[in-house]
């Protein structure tokens, strides 16, 4: 069996196992939002999880910040919960901070995007979500 590339099982183990620090692109502090979950989800995989979002919010006890130029440390991940047509842009700036990994969450996928990021020679996933791959694990 082929993985599509987007899927790359060596990105995804790349980030879930070796990547510490995570940007989660429209994490507001809203316990509703699928974005909230999956970050408590990160943060219970021992993550640290730092929001990314116009309004700054502190999430999870992880100050936030309104764009990926503002964090002022290092982020192994940038883990995007956009639709996908304002997507890319966050896969370019991720490229343009030096994160070590992208991640487009389960819906989101932007060809074009996965591309200039692959072609800057870094690995990004794209349409899965942590929770998903982290219970795949646990089939095997």
């Amino acid at each position: 069996m082929t993985t599509a590339a987007h899927l790359d099982p060596a990105a995804i183990d790349l980030m879930l196992d070796d990547c510490p620090t995570w940007a989660v692109v429209g994490l507001s502090g809203n316990p509703a939002r699928t974005a909230f979950r999956i970050a408590r989800l990160l943060h219970s995989h021992g993550k640290r999880v730092v929001p990314i979002h116009p309004d700054a919010p502190v999430v999870l006890g992880e100050q936030g910040y309104p764009t990926l130029a503002d964090v002022p440390f290092a982020v192994d991940v940038v883990d995007v919960f956009r639709r996908s047509e304002a997507a890319g842009e966050f896969a370019d700036q991720a490229v343009a901070i030096g994160a070590r990994g992208v991640w487009f969450q389960l819906g989101v996928v932007d060809h074009a995007a996965f591309a200039r990021t692959r072609a800057a020679g870094v690995p990004m996933v794209m349409d899965t979500c942590p929770a998903i791959e982290w219970s795949r694990r646990h089939q095997s």
